[in-house]
């Protein structure tokens, strides 16, 4: 059945506004065929136990995010999810348990809608088996397999228990990546491994044909590469045109953060820059260039935003460069000496780009410009700024945070010098088994919920190298001015 709503509405205009509706996917069976040899390969750091990933740690993920989003599917049922036998179905978008929300949507069932349709089917099959090097019977199989199950087969690469004709993609259940919503815009990235080509595919037929994103169709923008791009000499990685959702955050309704990364190139954040102030979508968008180390990755494991006036934040890259003048995005950013520290630069149109001397002092313009937050900015540090716990813990994604209002957010439970950190800002601390049940026996409102940090367990999804941040494509949120 195809997931439709007639009410839904595609409008981020923050980072911490009420999430109300966001995309995800569930771990799948490929997560648990990634081999030792291929794991970093195909993006992770280690090899996962895919059921404990699942019932121990995703499981709680889900139900989280349906008392806050879609309570009606969860509230008064949770005994009953949790019995043994429906356990593992509530989350997964095959089994008959299934949630099948309209606020906490999943990848996985928006394709299967799709390639209900002949023609999408046909042309999805063929696209995929271009990518990936099928031979031409297997494309036909793949044609007349059921939908469902070819949803299954595109993103576990596995055509039966025991036969896979394709990798898998894992990195998928970052769902922040493909995609970010920016106002009641979708840029659909370009993602710098070739991991992520098939997941990148199934995604631009997921918003071009789905009859949820029809009323945004003119609204979805793609970021193109440089012209000739194919004659241009060199490997380095800021002259491809590359941009990932790690590397986006919407933090004001007229302004976008990009960071260049180990992911996401300089003539991508230009591109995207010129793709932007084109359609007017923002009037500012600011580039923070950090590292390109696996240490970083993308912006949202150096910080993202817990409420109006506090981020959580990896001290030790706080300082920036200065830089040259210069109207072109690309030529601020030439090689430099330090390549540890960031550089800051942010563009407004019509304006003269200005600089910044540290990713706090952007921060804390944010809020009080941008967000009209008249306290003081406050920053809680990775590791409560103590080495070595700060590098520990932000490798762990302990300023990988994802705010499910303003001042609630998610975060991993092994992080406790972060912990800590909350604490001493006044934050109550919380591990979700027991906010479920407090949710559950209505002892507590999610929606009337304050300063919290919520505890996931993290022993299995941390291995990811991504957060709940990572884990999420808000595609609503409440404004928050």
């Amino acid at each position: 059945m195809i997931l439709s709503d007639s009410d839904f509405k595609l409008d981020v205009t923050s980072e911490i506004g009420n999430l109300r509706t966001l995309l995800i996917h569930s771990p799948d069976n490929g997560l648990g065929k990634v081999v030792p040899s291929k794991a970093q390969d195909w993006l992770f750091e280690d090899i996962v136990h895919l059921d404990t990933m699942r019932k121990n740690e995703y499981d709680y993920y889900v139900k989280l995010l349906m008392y806050f989003l879609d309570p009606d599917k969860i509230k008064g049922k949770l005994k009953q999810i949790d019995a043994e036998e429906n356990k593992r179905s509530f989350f997964k978008p095959d089994d008959k348990g299934f949630h099948a929300s309209n606020k906490d949507i999943e990848i996985q069932t928006l394709l299967a809608d799709i390639l209900h349709d002949d023609d999408t089917r046909k042309k999805l099959v063929a696209s995929v088996c271009a990518i990936e090097s099928c031979n031409y019977r297997l494309q036909l199989k793949l044609i007349e397999t059921d939908p469902v199950e070819l949803a299954k087969i595109f993103i576990s690469g596995s055509l039966t228990e025991d036969e896979m004709i394709f990798a898998p993609i894992p990195n998928l259940i970052f769902s922040r990546d493909i995609g970010i919503a920016i106002n009641n815009y979708m840029l659909l990235n370009k993602p710098a491994k070739k991991a992520r080509a098939r997941e990148t595919l199934l995604v631009r037929y997921i918003f071009f044909t789905h009859p949820l994103f029809e009323a945004y169709r003119d609204n979805i923008l793609e970021i193109p590469e440089t012209i000739q791009h194919f004659l241009r000499p060199g490997e380095d990685n800021d002259q491809k045109t590359t941009l990932e959702g790690g590397d986006v955050m919407m933090v004001s309704p007229q302004h976008l953060i990009i960071g260049c990364s180990e992911r996401t190139s300089v003539s991508g954040a230009n591109e995207a820059i010129k793709l932007l102030f084109s359609n007017d979508v923002v009037e500012k968008v600011t580039i923070v260039k950090i590292p390109h180390k696996r240490d970083y990755m993308h912006i949202d494991t150096v910080f993202t935003q817990v409420k109006r006036n506090t981020w959580v934040l990896l001290r030790s890259l706080a300082v920036a460069e200065n830089v040259m003048e210069s109207n072109e995005p690309g030529s601020w950013f030439a090689d430099k000496k330090n390549k540890d520290k960031p550089e800051i630069v942010q563009f407004t149109k019509g304006k003269k780009p200005k600089t910044f001397n540290s990713i706090e002092e952007l921060l804390a313009d944010i809020s009080k410009n941008d967000l009209h937050s008249k306290e003081k900015t406050q920053f809680i540090y990775s590791g409560n700024d103590t080495f070595p716990f700060d590098a520990r813990e932000q490798w762990t994604d302990s300023c990988n945070l994802l705010a499910l209002k303003e001042g609630v957010v998610l975060g991993y439970d092994r992080n406790d010098k972060t912990v800590g950190a909350f604490k001493q800002q006044g934050f109550d601390i919380i591990k979700v088994n027991e906010l479920l049940q407090k949710f559950e026996n209505g002892d507590l409102d999610p929606q009337t919920m304050k300063d919290t940090l919520i505890l996931m367990p993290s022993s299995e999804l941390s291995r990811a190298r991504g957060g709940f941040h990572c884990m999420s494509m808000p595609l609503l949120r409440d404004k928050v001015l």
